[in-house]
Parts: structure tokens; C-alpha cells; sequence
């Protein structure tokens, strides 16, 4: 690569790891890529050492949410920035009420996979969150959602019924499958928020493609889920709050209680479960709503907790989830997208909290 011209090249000193295949010695960053032929002479190299790894995803991010609904574009703005720092340099959106399109305008932000806007019935989700409609106008929604999104749209498949006090799906099953093939047919792909059990074999049968949280899924889901090729973002972050939200409906959802407590109490093992059944898994942290931004090594973390060894967990939250979204790992003329660690964390999950270096279209931000 002839960089004569070139001012200032950041030069790797590896490993380099590329995917779950390849593994490079040292690596070049010029004009925003990443390459594996040392360039010409430059004025200023800059040298890194430790171990590179694509950046991270995170499967289930709101970017443009909080608690209260929609907030303003320079809160999501942050929002992102807090993601980019802590190393996640491509979000799959997993829902927001803000239109969050302008990030793809900004060079400093993450890269941003959009759902457009949750779907979900009146009264049957978070207030402000999603677009609430009649069980009639699912498919026509999902068609509309898809076509206002980067290739996903989110349903809310079940949620708390307040008369019946217990979880609930939202949408019988043959709607569910009508709306899926109408956001098939605009060329984009579904994931939906399922906790219960009832709501999970309608979506599988209509040949959903993602499931977040999952915590329902029997062994007989997660076999068919591992047949064909459904992904699952476990969440388990959000999970872990499960015990938060009974306490808060305890009083007039005994019911309710008991659910989220049992799922909560099995959580560990429905990972571990999945995991074993063949699923793919990738991390989500659910960021947004409840929670913080920036989270996917604490995510990582409580992976560990559910027996999954750390290497598989650093390949879910890099390459591996960066190829299922479509996006380039750091093959040769690939933007720069990666971070730097001191040590290696495939075998120490736990140094993802520690970036030494964060890169996104090859300017350094940490």
C-alpha cells in the first residue's frame, strides 16, 4: 500500500483477531482501514500494542429511550458515545420512539442497525415506549415499521394483562404470522420481546428470526429455535431484575410475581440450556429503558455465571455478531473498527471493562 502521502499511520502491534479463524501478527490503521501491508514511509506512526479484536456489539441497545419514552437527540447522541467508549462500535436497535436515523450522519457515533419502533397493543406495554395498535393492524404495521427501519422491526409478543394479573401474549397466533411474512416481504428481519412460555411456539412457527430475553423457551423451543437458525439475545442483565419487578407488582399481581420470580430463579440455567441446544446467542444488554448505556462487558460477564466459556463469549460480542448483522470483522481494507486490550479476553472475559484503545472508522476515541 503506497502511503507516501499519508501524514500519520497508527501501527497495531498485535495479535490481530481477525475472527475465529484468523489471527494476525500486526496490522497498520491508514486513511480509516485496516491493513496487513506495512505502508511506505509516513511522517508519524503511532504505535499500540496489546490485543485487537473487532468491536463489540450489542444485540439489544435503545439508543433515543430512557425510563420516560423518547429523549432528545443530543441525550441519545450520548447515549451512543457512552456505548463507543465502552467498546461497542455496532448496535443492533432493539426499539425506540425517537427517530434515530441522524446517527448514521455521525462519524463519532457507533454504527446502527435500526428496528424503528416497538409494536405492541394499548395498555399492554411501557407507556411512551411503542406504537400501540389494534390486533387487526399488526401485518399492515409491521410492513410499515419494516420499511422505516435498516432491515429489523420488534414486536412485543407478550406483556403483564392487568385484568388477568398475569403475562399474556398479545397477538393471536395467526396475526403473529401474517405480520412476520409482511415484514418478510419488505426485506427485513423480526425479533420480538418474549418472556412467557405461551408466546414463544407461535413465533417460532412463523418463522421468526430473533427472540429477545427468551426466559419462556422449553427444550422443545430451543430445539426448534437451534433448527432454524433462530438467534436469541438472552439479556441477562435485564433479567436479573426480574426480582425488582415483582416486588413492584406483588401487591395486586401475586400471579405476575410468581413468574417473573420463577424466571429469574432458572435463569442461569435456560442460558446454559440454550447454549447447549445449538442456539446462537448474542449479547444484549437491554440499555435505554432500566439500564445504562455501555454495558456488554457486565453482560459478558453474567454469561460467565451461566457456564459459557470465555471465548465464546468474546466471539459472540465481536466477529461473531458482526458477521450475523452483515457488518466486516478486520479483514484486509475494512474500516477500522476495533478495540485494543491489554491482555487477551478470550481467556479473561473480565478484561473487556479495560479498553486500552477504541477505534471507529479509524479515529481513536478512548
Amino acid at each position: 500500500m503506497d502511503a507516501t502521502n499519508r501524514e500519520q499511520v497508527t501501527y497495531l502491534s498485535g495479535p490481530v483477531i481477525v475472527d475465529g479463524d484468523t489471527v494476525r501478527d500486526e496490522a497498520w490503521i491508514v486513511d480509516g482501514g485496516i491493513t496487513y501491508e506495512r505502508p511506505a514511509a509516513v511522517e508519524q506512526v503511532t504505535r499500540i500494542d496489546g490485543w485487537v479484536l473487532p468491536g463489540l456489539t450489542d444485540f439489544h441497545c435503545h439508543v433515543g429511550l430512557d425510563a420516560g419514552g423518547a429523549v432528545d437527540p443530543e441525550l441519545a447522541a450520548k447515549q451512543a458515545a457512552t456505548d463507543r467508549d465502552a467498546g461497542v462500535l455496532l448496535i443492533r436497535d432493539a426499539g425506540s420512539p425517537l427517530d434515530t436515523s441522524f446517527v448514521h450522519e455521525r462519524r463519532d457515533l457507533p454504527r446502527l442497525i435500526r428496528a424503528a419502533r416497538f409494536i405492541a397493543r394499548p395498555k399492554r406495554y411501557i407507556r411512551n415506549y411503542a406504537r400501540e395498535i389494534e390486533v387487526d393492524e399488526l401485518p399492515r404495521v409491521a410492513a410499515e415499521e419494516a420499511r422505516k427501519s435498516d432491515g429489523w422491526i420488534k414486536l412485543i409478543a407478550d406483556w403483564i394483562d392487568r385484568d388477568a394479573g398475569v403475562l399474556t401474549p398479545l397477538w393471536p397466533a395467526e396475526v403473529v404470522a401474517e405480520a412476520i411474512a409482511a415484514a418478510h416481504a419488505e426485506g427485513a428481519r423480526v425479533t420480538a420481546h418474549t418472556f412467557l412460555t405461551d408466546a414463544v411456539g407461535p413465533l417460532l412457527d412463523a418463522g421468526i428470526d430473533c427472540l429477545e430475553h427468551g426466559t419462556g423457551m422449553t427444550a422443545a423451543h430451543m430445539e426448534q429455535a437451534a433448527d432454524q437458525g433462530v438467534a436469541v439475545v438472552p439479556t441477562m442483565l435485564q433479567v436479573d431484575r426480574f426480582p425488582e419487578f415483582a416486588a413492584l407488582g406483588a401487591a395486586r399481581f401475586p400471579e405476575y410475581a410468581a413468574q417473573m420470580l420463577a424466571m429469574h430463579e432458572r435463569r442461569l440455567e435456560q442460558v446454559a440450556a440454550m447454549r447447549e441446544a445449538g442456539i446462537r446467542l448474542f449479547l444484549g444488554t437491554d440499555a435505554g429503558g432500566g439500564l445504562g448505556h455501555g454495558l456488554v462487558p457486565q453482560e459478558a460477564l453474567e454469561w460467565r455465571k451461566a457456564g459459557i466459556p470465555d471465548d465464546e463469549i468474546v466471539a459472540a460480542a465481536t466477529w461473531g455478531g458482526r458477521e450475523y448483522l452483515g457488518a466486516t470483522t478486520l479483514t484486509e481494507g475494512a474500516s477500522a473498527d476495533l478495540v485494543v486490550y491489554p491482555s487477551d479476553p478470550r481467556e479473561d472475559v473480565g478484561v473487556l471493562s479495560s479498553p486500552r484503545a477504541v477505534f471507529l472508522r479509524g479515529e481513536r476515541w478512548v
